[in-house]
C-alpha cells in the first residue's frame, strides 16, 4: 500500500493536465457509467464533514474521500478545508492507496471543474473575471483558468477588507490584474465571467446585476442550506448546467430554483452532456451559468491520476 501526503501530492499535481481526466470523468457519469452514491455529511457547529464515494464501472478502483470545510480556521492561522482520499482495488477490496492531502484535492479537483465550465461556458472574449470570494477556491478557480483564457483582470470582492487585500497581492505575484470591487453588483457590471465562492447561505449576487452574455460558476453552494445566487438569475439564464442532476435537485442553486418553481427540471442539462455534444454557450449574449455541488466521480478522476503518475 502506497502512502503520499500533501506536499507529494502537490509536486505529481504540478506535472499533470488534469482536464482530459475530469472531463472524461464528467462524460461518462452523464451515460451512466459511474456508481455515486448520495453524499454522506455531518454538519457541525464549527464545519462540516462530506463523505463521497464512488467507482467507474469498468474501472480497477474505487474511492472513498472525506473533505471538510472550517470556515472560521483561517482566524486561527490554519486551511479552511481537510480531509484525505482513499483508492481501493476494485476487485479485491485492497487499500492501494491513502493520499493523505489535507483536502488539497478536493480544492484541485473542483478548481479544475470550474477551468472546464469556463471552457465550454464563458463567452470567447472575457473582458474580466468576477471573483465572489477570497479564499482557497477563490484562487484555484482563477489559477486554473490561465488553462482556457488568456484573460488576465480579475475583478474581487470579499467582506473583509484585510482578506481582499491579500488576495490582491497573492494574485498578482501569479500575473493577474486585480482590481477590488466595492460591491458585488460592481463585480456583475465589470465581469462577464464569475465565480461565486463563499460558503453563504443566502444569495449575494442579484437577478438585476446580471448582464447578457455573462457565465456564472457557482462553487459555493454544496448543501441543501447554502445559496450565494439569487433563484431569479437561474429562470432568467439561457443555459443552466448541472454538475450532478441528481445532486442539484438537493443541493446547490439548482435545488433553491427548484424549490421556488423558478425552473423545472428539463430547463437543466447535465456538465458531461455538454461536454461530449460541445453545445454549451451559443452565442455570446447568452447568460449561462453552471451549478458545481462536487461529484464523487472527480474525486475517482484525481485520486487515479496522482496515484497512477507515482508509480511511473
Amino acid at each position: 500500500m502506497k502512502s503520499l501526503n500533501r506536499q507529494q501530492i502537490m509536486t505529481i499535481l504540478a506535472e499533470l493536465d488534469l482536464i482530459p481526466a475530469i472531463e472524461s470523468g464528467f462524460i461518462q457519469y452523464s451515460l451512466g457509467e459511474v456508481v455515486v452514491p448520495p453524499v454522506a455529511e455531518l454538519l457541525l457547529d464549527k464545519g462540516e464533514v462530506h463523505i463521497k464515494y464512488g467507482y467507474v464501472k469498468a474501472d480497477d478502483y474505487y474511492v472513498i474521500k472525506v473533505a471538510s470545510g472550517f470556515y472560521q480556521n483561517p482566524q486561527l492561522g490554519l486551511s479552511s478545508s481537510n480531509g484525505l482520499m482513499l483508492l481501493f482495488n476494485q476487485h479485491t477490496g485492497e487499500l492501494v492507496c491513502s493520499l493523505l492531502d489535507e483536502g488539497y484535492l478536493t480544492d484541485v479537483r473542483t478548481a479544475v471543474a470550474g477551468a472546464v465550465c469556463a471552457k465550454y461556458l464563458a463567452p470567447k472574449k472575457i473582458t474580466a473575471i468576477g471573483i465572489i470570494g477570497t479564499g482557497i477556491q477563490a484562487r484555484l478557480q482563477a489559477m486554473h483558468l490561465k488553462q482556457v483564457t488568456n484573460c488576465r483582470k480579475i475583478i474581487v470582492w470579499g467582506r473583509k477588507e484585510g482578506r481582499v487585500l491579500e488576495y490582491q497581492t497573492y494574485m498578482q505575484a501569479y500575473g493577474f490584474l486585480v482590481e477590488i470591487a466595492s460591491n458585488v453588483s460592481e463585480v456583475a457590471a465589470k465581469a462577464n465571467l464569475i465565480i461565486t465562492t463563499t460558503p453563504s447561505t443566502s444569495p449575494i449576487l442579484n437577478a438585476d446585476d446580471i448582464r447578457s452574455g455573462t457565465h456564472i460558476t457557482a462553487v459555493g453552494a454544496d448543501t441543501h442550506e447554502k445559496q450565494e445566487l439569487d433563484s431569479d438569475i437561474l429562470s432568467k439564464a439561457d443555459v443552466v448546467v448541472a454538475d450532478s442532476l441528481v445532486q442539484c435537485q438537493q443541493r446547490g442553486e439548482i435545488f433553491q430554483a427548484l424549490k421556488r418553481e423558478l425552473i423545472t427540471n428539463i430547463d437543466i442539462v447535465e456538465l458531461g452532456n455538454v461536454i461530449s455534444k460541445a453545445n454549451g454557450r451559443e452565442n455570446d449574449e447568452q447568460i449561462t451559468i453552471a451549478d458545481l455541488t462536487g461529484v464523487a466521480i472527480q474525486d475517482i478522476k484525481i485520486a487515479e491520476a496522482v496515484f497512477l503518475a507515482s508509480k511511473s
